[in-house]
């Protein structure tokens, strides 16, 4: 039987914290890149597009920062067992 230590567990732990961060960065980069996109369409095509994809933008960025708050206050439920 493999005997399992709390540093070992603790490192395994960060390295998924770790993952999991990088992986909110990528997907919060690939909202505003996609956002610019469905902007300069909307641009293009001259329709209520670019309208919504200003607010698609908008409403990303008050999501991240909403995030972010409840993060700081520790408003962000605790994880089920």
């Amino acid at each position: 039987m493999v005997e399992v230590s709390l540093e070992s567990v603790h490192a395994l732990l960060q390295q998924l914290l770790d993952g999991t961060a990088a992986l909110r960065s990528d997907a919060r980069e690939m909202k505003q890149s996609i956002g610019i996109l469905e902007r300069h369409v909307g641009s293009l095509t001259g329709n209520e597009a670019e309208h919504y994809a200003s607010l698609s933008v908008r409403l990303d960025d008050v999501g991240t920062r909403l995030d972010r708050i409840e993060r700081r206050l520790e408003l962000v439920a605790a994880p089920s067992k």
